[in-house]
C-alpha cells in the first residue's frame, strides 16, 4: 500500500515582479515563450501534481531549464511558488512560519548539492557535524556521530582533513555524511554526482544504492542523465518547459514513453543494461503441479506447448517435457516425477539484469524459468521476448 510523505498538487512558479497578475495568462493557456515575450516573466513551473512514497528513491530528471532544480527547491521552501500546496507528512509547508520552517528545514530535510557545499575552513569531521551544531546538538554527541557516519561513507580516518586536500569524489562523499547525519528523514539530491569524473560517479551511485538498502530513506535527486536516473530510481518524473510530461517507473517509461520528448530520450539507453527480467518476463505457459508422470503427461496434454515447468509445495522443481513424459509413461506411468525427468536448464532471477541473463537465454532452447530467492516461480524469458524488447531499441 502506497505510503505518500510529500504530495504536490497544482503547484506553479512564475518568476517576475507581478507574478500574481500575470498568472491568469498561464491558466488560460499561453505559452511560456509568449508570457516571457509579453510580460518579461518567466514560467518555472506549470500545474506540477505529484506524489512521493516514503523511502523510495524519486528521481527528478530533464534537461538544462526543464525546471528540476526549481521544484527541488520548493520541497524545503528556499523557493516559495506561486500557487499550489506542498503537503509534508500531512503538513502544508505553505503555512509553516518562519520560526517553524527553520525547524522544518533542520530535521525533516537534508541537501546534497553539486557543488559540495563545504566550508573550506572546517574540518571534514566538522563540515559533517555541522547540521547538529546548528541543532544546537553537544559537541562529544555530535562529533562521536559525525564520525560514524564518515566511516559508513568511507572516510575514516579523513576526520582532520580539509575539504581542499580531498579529491572531487571524497567531497561528496563528505557532503553525502553531512546529509545523513542530521538523520532528517527526506534526502534532496540536486544533481549530487554530476561534478563527478565518470568512474566516481559510478562509485557514487553504486554507494548511495547500497546505502539506501540499509537506511530507506526517502531521497528525492535530480538529474539530467537518464542513464543515473534509470540506475537509482524506484521512480521517474520527467520534466520539460516546467511541465511533468511523464512519471513511472523506469521500465514503464523505458518502453512506453509518454511523448516524443521522452521517446527521444530514452532511444538511446541501452536495454540490456537498463531492465530486469521481472520487465520483460511472461506468465508460466504451463505450471505442472501433478505428481505422476501420467498424471503430469496429462496435464499437460491440456497446453499447446510442449514442455512444462514442475511446481510443488516446496516452489520450483525443473523444466519438463512432452517427450521425456512419453517415453517414461512407458514404463510406468505411475512414477513420481523426480529429478531423473528434468531438463538441464538454469534458472534466472526476477532482479537480474537482461544483460547478464542472454547467454543463456540463447544458449536454451526453452524458455527460463524465472525464480525468486524463497523459490517460486515467477515467470519464464524467451528468447522472443528479450529479441522484442532489445529490437524495439
Amino acid at each position: 500500500m502506497a505510503d505518500p510523505i510529500i504530495e504536490i498538487s497544482g503547484l506553479y512558479k512564475l518568476f517576475g515582479s507581478t507574478p500574481s497578475n500575470v498568472m491568469p495568462m498561464v491558466h488560460a493557456g499561453k505559452s511560456k515563450d509568449d508570457i516571457l515575450a509579453e510580460t518579461g516573466h518567466t514560467l518555472g513551473l506549470k500545474d506540477i501534481n505529484l506524489s512521493i512514497e516514503r523511502g523510495e528513491i524519486f528521481v527528478i530528471m530533464g534537461l538544462s531549464g526543464s525546471g528540476k532544480s526549481t521544484l527541488i527547491r520548493h520541497f524545503n521552501r528556499l523557493i516559495d511558488p506561486t500557487e499550489g500546496v506542498i503537503n509534508v507528512e500531512g503538513v502544508n509547508v505553505m503555512d509553516l512560519p518562519q520560526k517553524e520552517l527553520e525547524q522544518f528545514r533542520r530535521h525533516k530535510m537534508s541537501m546534497v548539492f553539486q557543488r559540495f557545499g563545504l566550508m573550506p575552513h572546517r574540518t571534514v569531521i566538522d563540515n559533517v557535524a555541522y547540521g547538529l551544531a546548528v541543532q544546537k546538538v553537544d559537541k562529544t554527541t555530535r562529533l562521536a556521530k559525525a564520525k560514524e557516519w564518515l566511516k559508513t561513507v568511507g572516510l575514516a580516518g579523513y576526520e582532520d582533513q580539509y575539504p581542499n586536500q580531498l579529491s572531487g569524489g571524497q567531497q561528496q562523499r563528505v557532503g553525502l555524511a553531512r546529509a545523513l547525519c542530521t538523520d532528517a528523514e527526506i534526502l534532496l539530491m540536486d544533481e549530487a554526482f554530476s561534478a563527478l569524473d565518470p568512474l566516481i560517479r559510478s562509485e557514487m551511485q553504486d554507494q548511495l544504492i547500497e546505502l539506501q538498502e540499509k537506511l530507506h530513506k526517502t531521497i528525492i535527486f535530480i538529474t539530467h542523465d537518464l542513464d543515473e536516473a534509470l540506475r537509482l530510481g524506484d521512480r521517474i518524473a520527467i520534466l520539460k518547459d516546467g511541465e511533468l510530461v511523464q512519471q513511472g517507473e523506469p521500465a514503464e517509461i523505458l518502453l512506453n514513453p509518454a511523448t516524443d520528448y521522452v521517446e527521444a530520450f530514452v532511444k538511446d539507453v541501452n536495454r540490456a543494461r537498463a531492465l530486469t527480467v521481472d520487465t520483460v518476463m511472461k506468465p508460466p505457459v504451463c505450471r505442472i503441479t501433478s505428481e505422476t508422470i501420467g498424471e503430469a503427461l496429462t496435464e499437460m496434454k491440456k497446453h499447446k506447448d510442449d514442455y512444462g515447468y514442475y511446481v510443488n509445495e516446496d516452489g520450483y522443481q525443473g523444466v519438463i517435457l512432452q517427450e521425456t513424459l512419453e517415453d517414461a509413461a512407458k514404463e510406468n506411468a505411475e512414477d513420481q516425477l523426480c529429478e531423473d525427468v528434468y531438463e538441464d536448464i538454469p534458472t534466472i532471477s526476477p532482479d537480474s539484469v537482461l544483460e547478464e541473463v542472454i547467454p543463456d537465454t540463447i544458449d536454451n532452447d526453452f524458455p527460463l524459468p524465472v525464480v525468486d530467492e524463497d523459490g517460486d516461480l515467477q515467470g519464464q524469458l524467451s528468447r522472443s521476448s528479450v529479441v522484442k524488447v532489445l529490437g524495439n531499441s
